[in-house]
């Protein structure tokens, strides 16, 4: 499942994003870091490619020819929150 980062909505994509693109639900750019299967805001450039360039606007398109659109978990996207997140651990370590 991909999602868009802004609004969590799924997307059903059946091509290649291209760096115009946009979200049919909130019109965020969709080939953006906060996108990729590489962003990690703790890894050094918030990017796991240790090859990749600085891109200062994470939320914004850009040319990384690195991008990999990232997959959700089913459930993950939707529901972000502390509530749902404390939630999802009590269901993971019940006894």
């Amino acid at each position: 499942m991909k999602a868009c980062h802004a609004c969590k909505k799924e997307l059903a994509l059946r091509r290649e994003i291209g760096r115009r693109d946009e979200c049919p639900f909130c019109h965020a750019d969709l080939r953006c870091c906060l996108n990729c299967r590489f962003f990690d805001r703790s890894a050094p450039k918030q990017c796991r490619e240790p090859i990749a360039e600085l891109v200062r606007e994470k939320d914004k398109a850009n040319y990384c020819d690195l991008f990999l659109f990232a997959e959700a978990a089913a459930g993950a996207r939707s529901g972000d929150g502390p509530e749902n997140a404390r939630k999802a651990l009590d269901d993971l370590f019940k006894k």
